[in-house]
């Protein structure tokens, strides 16, 4: 059987050894705000003697910190609805301790005999977690000020470049219509071509929201589409269409794709349809699976057997597709016949390790 305490004065002992066991500062109030207990952290934390703080109203204690209307009408309202205060947020130069920010929370302490009502005030210094929050605001703020500056950048680079070819290729043209001698006109216009295509993979490219990750059916199309606006336009019976099931790419490996199919639909359009040959047909295809991929041009022209011939026996555009498609870590076949040419493109991440490891 448990022993009730002797007389008010062991009752009082132990409530205030309870007290004192708290870590965070704790303070029992009575329900006209006086300070009936106090926890030994109390006096640690904010470097007071009892008798600046024992039997004192709230208000009253150190130099008027906790003399807030907003917090005694928390208080009070406490009291007279027996509820509990959220976390009230208070940040003072304090006389010892200097500049604190201190989180308060208070509840009631009901009675059987329902006379009186007291009141448990814990303090939680919250000092140091708010400076970290600031610091990364602060961070953040900086962070988002740096990717702006970034994209600035970006944005003024990309233009410049834009303007170089542009130069680039107009000196190119020039250059071919003054020359007399047709095979250096015609690596004058080969030239030509492929800058332009360096410019027209490289506005598509940075038309997407995101510089990481392009996605690639968007990015084929609106390529295509200007190809087909300024090689076909209405003059040729030829259609250009991608076939696309989605897949995501970084830049760099989009810049290669891109000028892959470049390369390849500017070659069947030069080669594959003769004037007279009704009804042409470019499918540009991109076909992914996990981490493979298929990319593929065909046509129904005219068939060319050395469309990929060895560096030695092609062109520049030959030597291009299979630079990048060594770089891609892609292996590329040809398929051509009198039913047309195609030339894919495929990457596995199975022979693309087998490839680092050999």
């Amino acid at each position: 059987m448990i022993e009730p305490f002797k007389d008010i004065e062991d009752a009082r002992a132990f409530a205030q050894a309870i007290v004192d066991t708290v870590r965070e500062p704790l303070l029992v109030l009575d329900g006209d705000l006086r300070v009936l207990a106090v926890s030994r952290s109390f006096y640690l934390t904010f470097q007071v003697h009892h008798q600046d703080v024992l039997g004192r109203p709230l208000y009253a204690l150190g130099d008027g910190q906790w003399n807030i209307p907003a917090l005694r009408m928390n208080l009070e309202n406490i009291i007279r609805e027996r509820a509990a205060m959220d976390p009230f947020e208070v940040e003072h130069e304090f006389p010892e301790i200097g500049r604190r920010v201190m989180l308060l929370n208070a509840r009631c302490v009901f009675y059987a005999d329902h006379s009186h009502t007291s009141l448990l005030l814990a303090f939680d210094d919250v000092t140091e977690r708010r400076a970290i929050e600031r610091q990364k605001e602060e961070l953040l703020l900086q962070t988002e000020e740096l990717l702006r500056q970034k994209d600035v950048l970006l944005r003024e680079m990309e233009h410049r470049v834009a303007n170089s070819l542009q130069i680039i290729a107009s000196i190119l043209m020039l250059k071919a219509r003054t020359v007399t001698s047709e095979e250096t006109r015609q690596h004058l216009q080969d030239a030509h071509q492929r800058v332009m295509a360096v410019a027209a993979v490289q506005g598509h490219l940075h038309t997407s929201a995101s510089y990481d990750q392009i996605e690639i059916g968007p990015y084929l199309l609106r390529l295509c589409e200007s190809l087909a606006a300024s090689m076909i336009g209405d003059s040729r019976p030829i259609t250009l269409q991608v076939l696309v099931n989605g897949g995501t790419a970084l830049s760099a490996k989009a810049v290669s794709l891109g000028l892959i199919v470049t390369e390849l639909v500017i070659n069947a359009l030069k080669h594959a349809f003769p004037k007279d040959r009704p009804d042409g047909r470019i499918i540009v295809s991109y076909e992914i699976d996990g981490s493979d991929w298929k990319l593929a041009v065909s046509d129904n022209g005219i068939g060319k057997p050395d469309v990929l011939s060895p560096p030695a026996k092609g062109g520049l555009g030959t030597t291009l597709v299979k630079a990048l498609a060594q770089d891609l870590d892609a292996r590329v076949e040809i398929d051509s016949s009198q039913a047309g040419v195609n030339v894919s493109l495929t990457h596995t991440a199975k022979a693309s390790l087998l490839s680092q490891t050999a």
